[in-house]
């Protein structure tokens, strides 16, 4: 299987001293050390929470060995930072005062990060509630799509496009965090029971 390829990586991301929210999708993606300390330079928070999305080495009973990822990165940027002032500036998060958003594009090996979210506040609380809505958001709306891909020695090889839980032909589906039997055939179904 041929890895898929970028659309652009000509996208230069905002200068993320000047601003409060370090935004960049690229093959050389920050790291969790990088991201942390964006955010740890705020001297008026005491609370920095993280999440790293990383490359697990199976789905449904077959064995992953990578993730590719494919999007027009000027526009994944652009959607990345409205996100961000979405959850800062209208009122969800009002404490959070900086944000570090990096998703990578191209090839991505079991145990590597994928996506990298950190977000600082004076208290924890909005923190913790910002990375979760970052997260289920950019899943369900930022432009950057997957591939999977698999060790199918049988099949030599295979790949199958993802689709997230939250998206679904191009309109937003709710998150679903708990899985059972209702749900799945709920999800199933599209939606219908």
């Amino acid at each position: 299987v041929q890895s898929t390829t970028v659309m652009t990586d000509t996208a230069t991301s905002t200068d993320h001293e000047e601003s409060p929210y370090w935004v960049k999708v690229s093959k050389d993606m920050p790291t969790l050390d990088e991201c942390y300390a964006f955010c740890a330079a705020e001297p008026s928070c005491g609370a920095v929470s993280t999440f790293v999305g990383i490359t697990r080495d199976n789905f449904q009973g077959k064995k992953v060995i990578k993730l590719s990822y494919e999007g027009y990165i000027p526009m994944a940027e652009k959607e990345l930072r409205k996100l961000c002032q979405e959850a800062c500036q209208d009122g969800k998060y009002p404490s959070v005062k900086r944000i570090a958003a990096v998703h990578i594009v191209g090839d991505c090996p079991v145990g590597q990060a994928s996506v990298i979210l950190a977000c600082c506040s004076p208290h924890r609380r909005d923190a913790i509630q910002c990375c979760e809505f970052l997260i289920d958001e950019l899943k369900a709306r930022i432009p950057i799509w997957k591939l999977e891909v698999y060790d199918d020695a049988e099949n030599d090889g295979g790949a199958v496009w993802k689709e997230n839980v939250e998206w679904h032909q191009g309109k937003r589906r709710r998150v679903m965090v708990k899985q059972t039997s209702e749900t799945t055939k709920e999800s199933e179904n599209g939606g219908e029971k």
